[in-house]
Protein backbone atom coordinates (compact mmCIF):
# COMPACT_ATOMS: atom_id res chain seq x y z
CA UNK A 1 0.00 0.00 0.00
CA UNK A 2 1.54 2.74 -1.46
CA UNK A 3 0.29 5.85 1.87
CA UNK A 4 1.13 8.76 -0.75
CA UNK A 5 -1.65 11.22 0.08
CA UNK A 6 -1.35 13.01 3.03
CA UNK A 7 -4.40 13.43 5.67
CA UNK A 8 -2.41 16.13 7.76
CA UNK A 9 -2.63 19.14 5.58
CA UNK A 10 -5.63 20.50 2.99
CA UNK A 11 -3.18 20.78 0.25
CA UNK A 12 -4.26 18.24 -2.85
CA UNK A 13 -1.06 16.64 -4.02
CA UNK A 14 -0.26 16.43 -7.61
CA UNK A 15 -1.78 13.76 -9.50
CA UNK A 16 1.92 13.58 -12.24
CA UNK A 17 3.53 13.50 -8.60
CA UNK A 18 1.39 11.09 -7.93
CA UNK A 19 1.89 8.75 -10.85
CA UNK A 20 5.95 9.95 -10.72
CA UNK A 21 6.25 7.78 -7.04
CA UNK A 22 4.03 5.39 -8.04
CA UNK A 23 6.38 4.64 -11.19
CA UNK A 24 9.65 4.93 -8.32
CA UNK A 25 7.53 2.21 -6.33
CA UNK A 26 6.85 -0.38 -9.52
CA UNK A 27 10.74 -0.17 -9.87
CA UNK A 28 10.52 -2.19 -6.45
CA UNK A 29 7.72 -4.47 -6.89
CA UNK A 30 5.39 -5.51 -9.52
CA UNK A 31 2.45 -2.54 -10.23
CA UNK A 32 -0.42 -4.87 -9.52
CA UNK A 33 0.64 -6.14 -6.27
CA UNK A 34 0.79 -1.73 -5.30
CA UNK A 35 -2.23 0.00 -4.42
CA UNK A 36 -2.75 3.46 -3.39
CA UNK A 37 -4.55 5.59 -0.48
CA UNK A 38 -4.55 8.02 2.24
CA UNK A 39 -1.57 7.72 4.66
CA UNK A 40 -3.88 7.32 7.34
CA UNK A 41 -7.80 8.35 8.55
CA UNK A 42 -8.66 11.81 8.40
CA UNK A 43 -9.20 12.24 12.63
CA UNK A 44 -5.59 11.20 13.53
CA UNK A 45 -3.61 13.74 15.82
CA UNK A 46 -4.95 15.32 18.87
CA UNK A 47 -8.40 17.13 18.00
CA UNK A 48 -8.31 15.92 14.79
CA UNK A 49 -7.07 17.75 11.80
CA UNK A 50 -8.12 21.22 10.44
CA UNK A 51 -9.28 19.80 7.06
CA UNK A 52 -13.03 20.15 6.06
CA UNK A 53 -14.97 17.69 4.91
CA UNK A 54 -15.09 19.06 1.11
CA UNK A 55 -10.99 18.93 1.21
CA UNK A 56 -11.40 15.39 2.24
CA UNK A 57 -13.58 14.74 -0.49
CA UNK A 58 -11.38 15.90 -2.45
CA UNK A 59 -8.62 14.10 -1.30
CA UNK A 60 -9.94 11.09 -1.57
CA UNK A 61 -11.22 11.38 -5.34
CA UNK A 62 -7.59 12.36 -6.01
CA UNK A 63 -6.82 8.50 -4.67
CA UNK A 64 -10.05 7.28 -6.94
CA UNK A 65 -8.85 9.16 -10.37
CA UNK A 66 -5.08 8.48 -9.39
CA UNK A 67 -5.66 4.82 -9.26
CA UNK A 68 -8.29 4.46 -12.35
CA UNK A 69 -5.35 6.41 -14.33
CA UNK A 70 -2.86 4.31 -13.46
CA UNK A 71 -4.60 0.54 -12.82
CA UNK A 72 -7.62 1.41 -14.69
CA UNK A 73 -11.43 0.75 -14.18
CA UNK A 74 -12.34 -2.06 -12.01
Amino acid sequence: MLSLVTTKTPQIESKDDLERRIDQAARFAPLEQLALSPQCGFESGIGGNTMTIAQEMAKLRLVVETAQEVWGSV
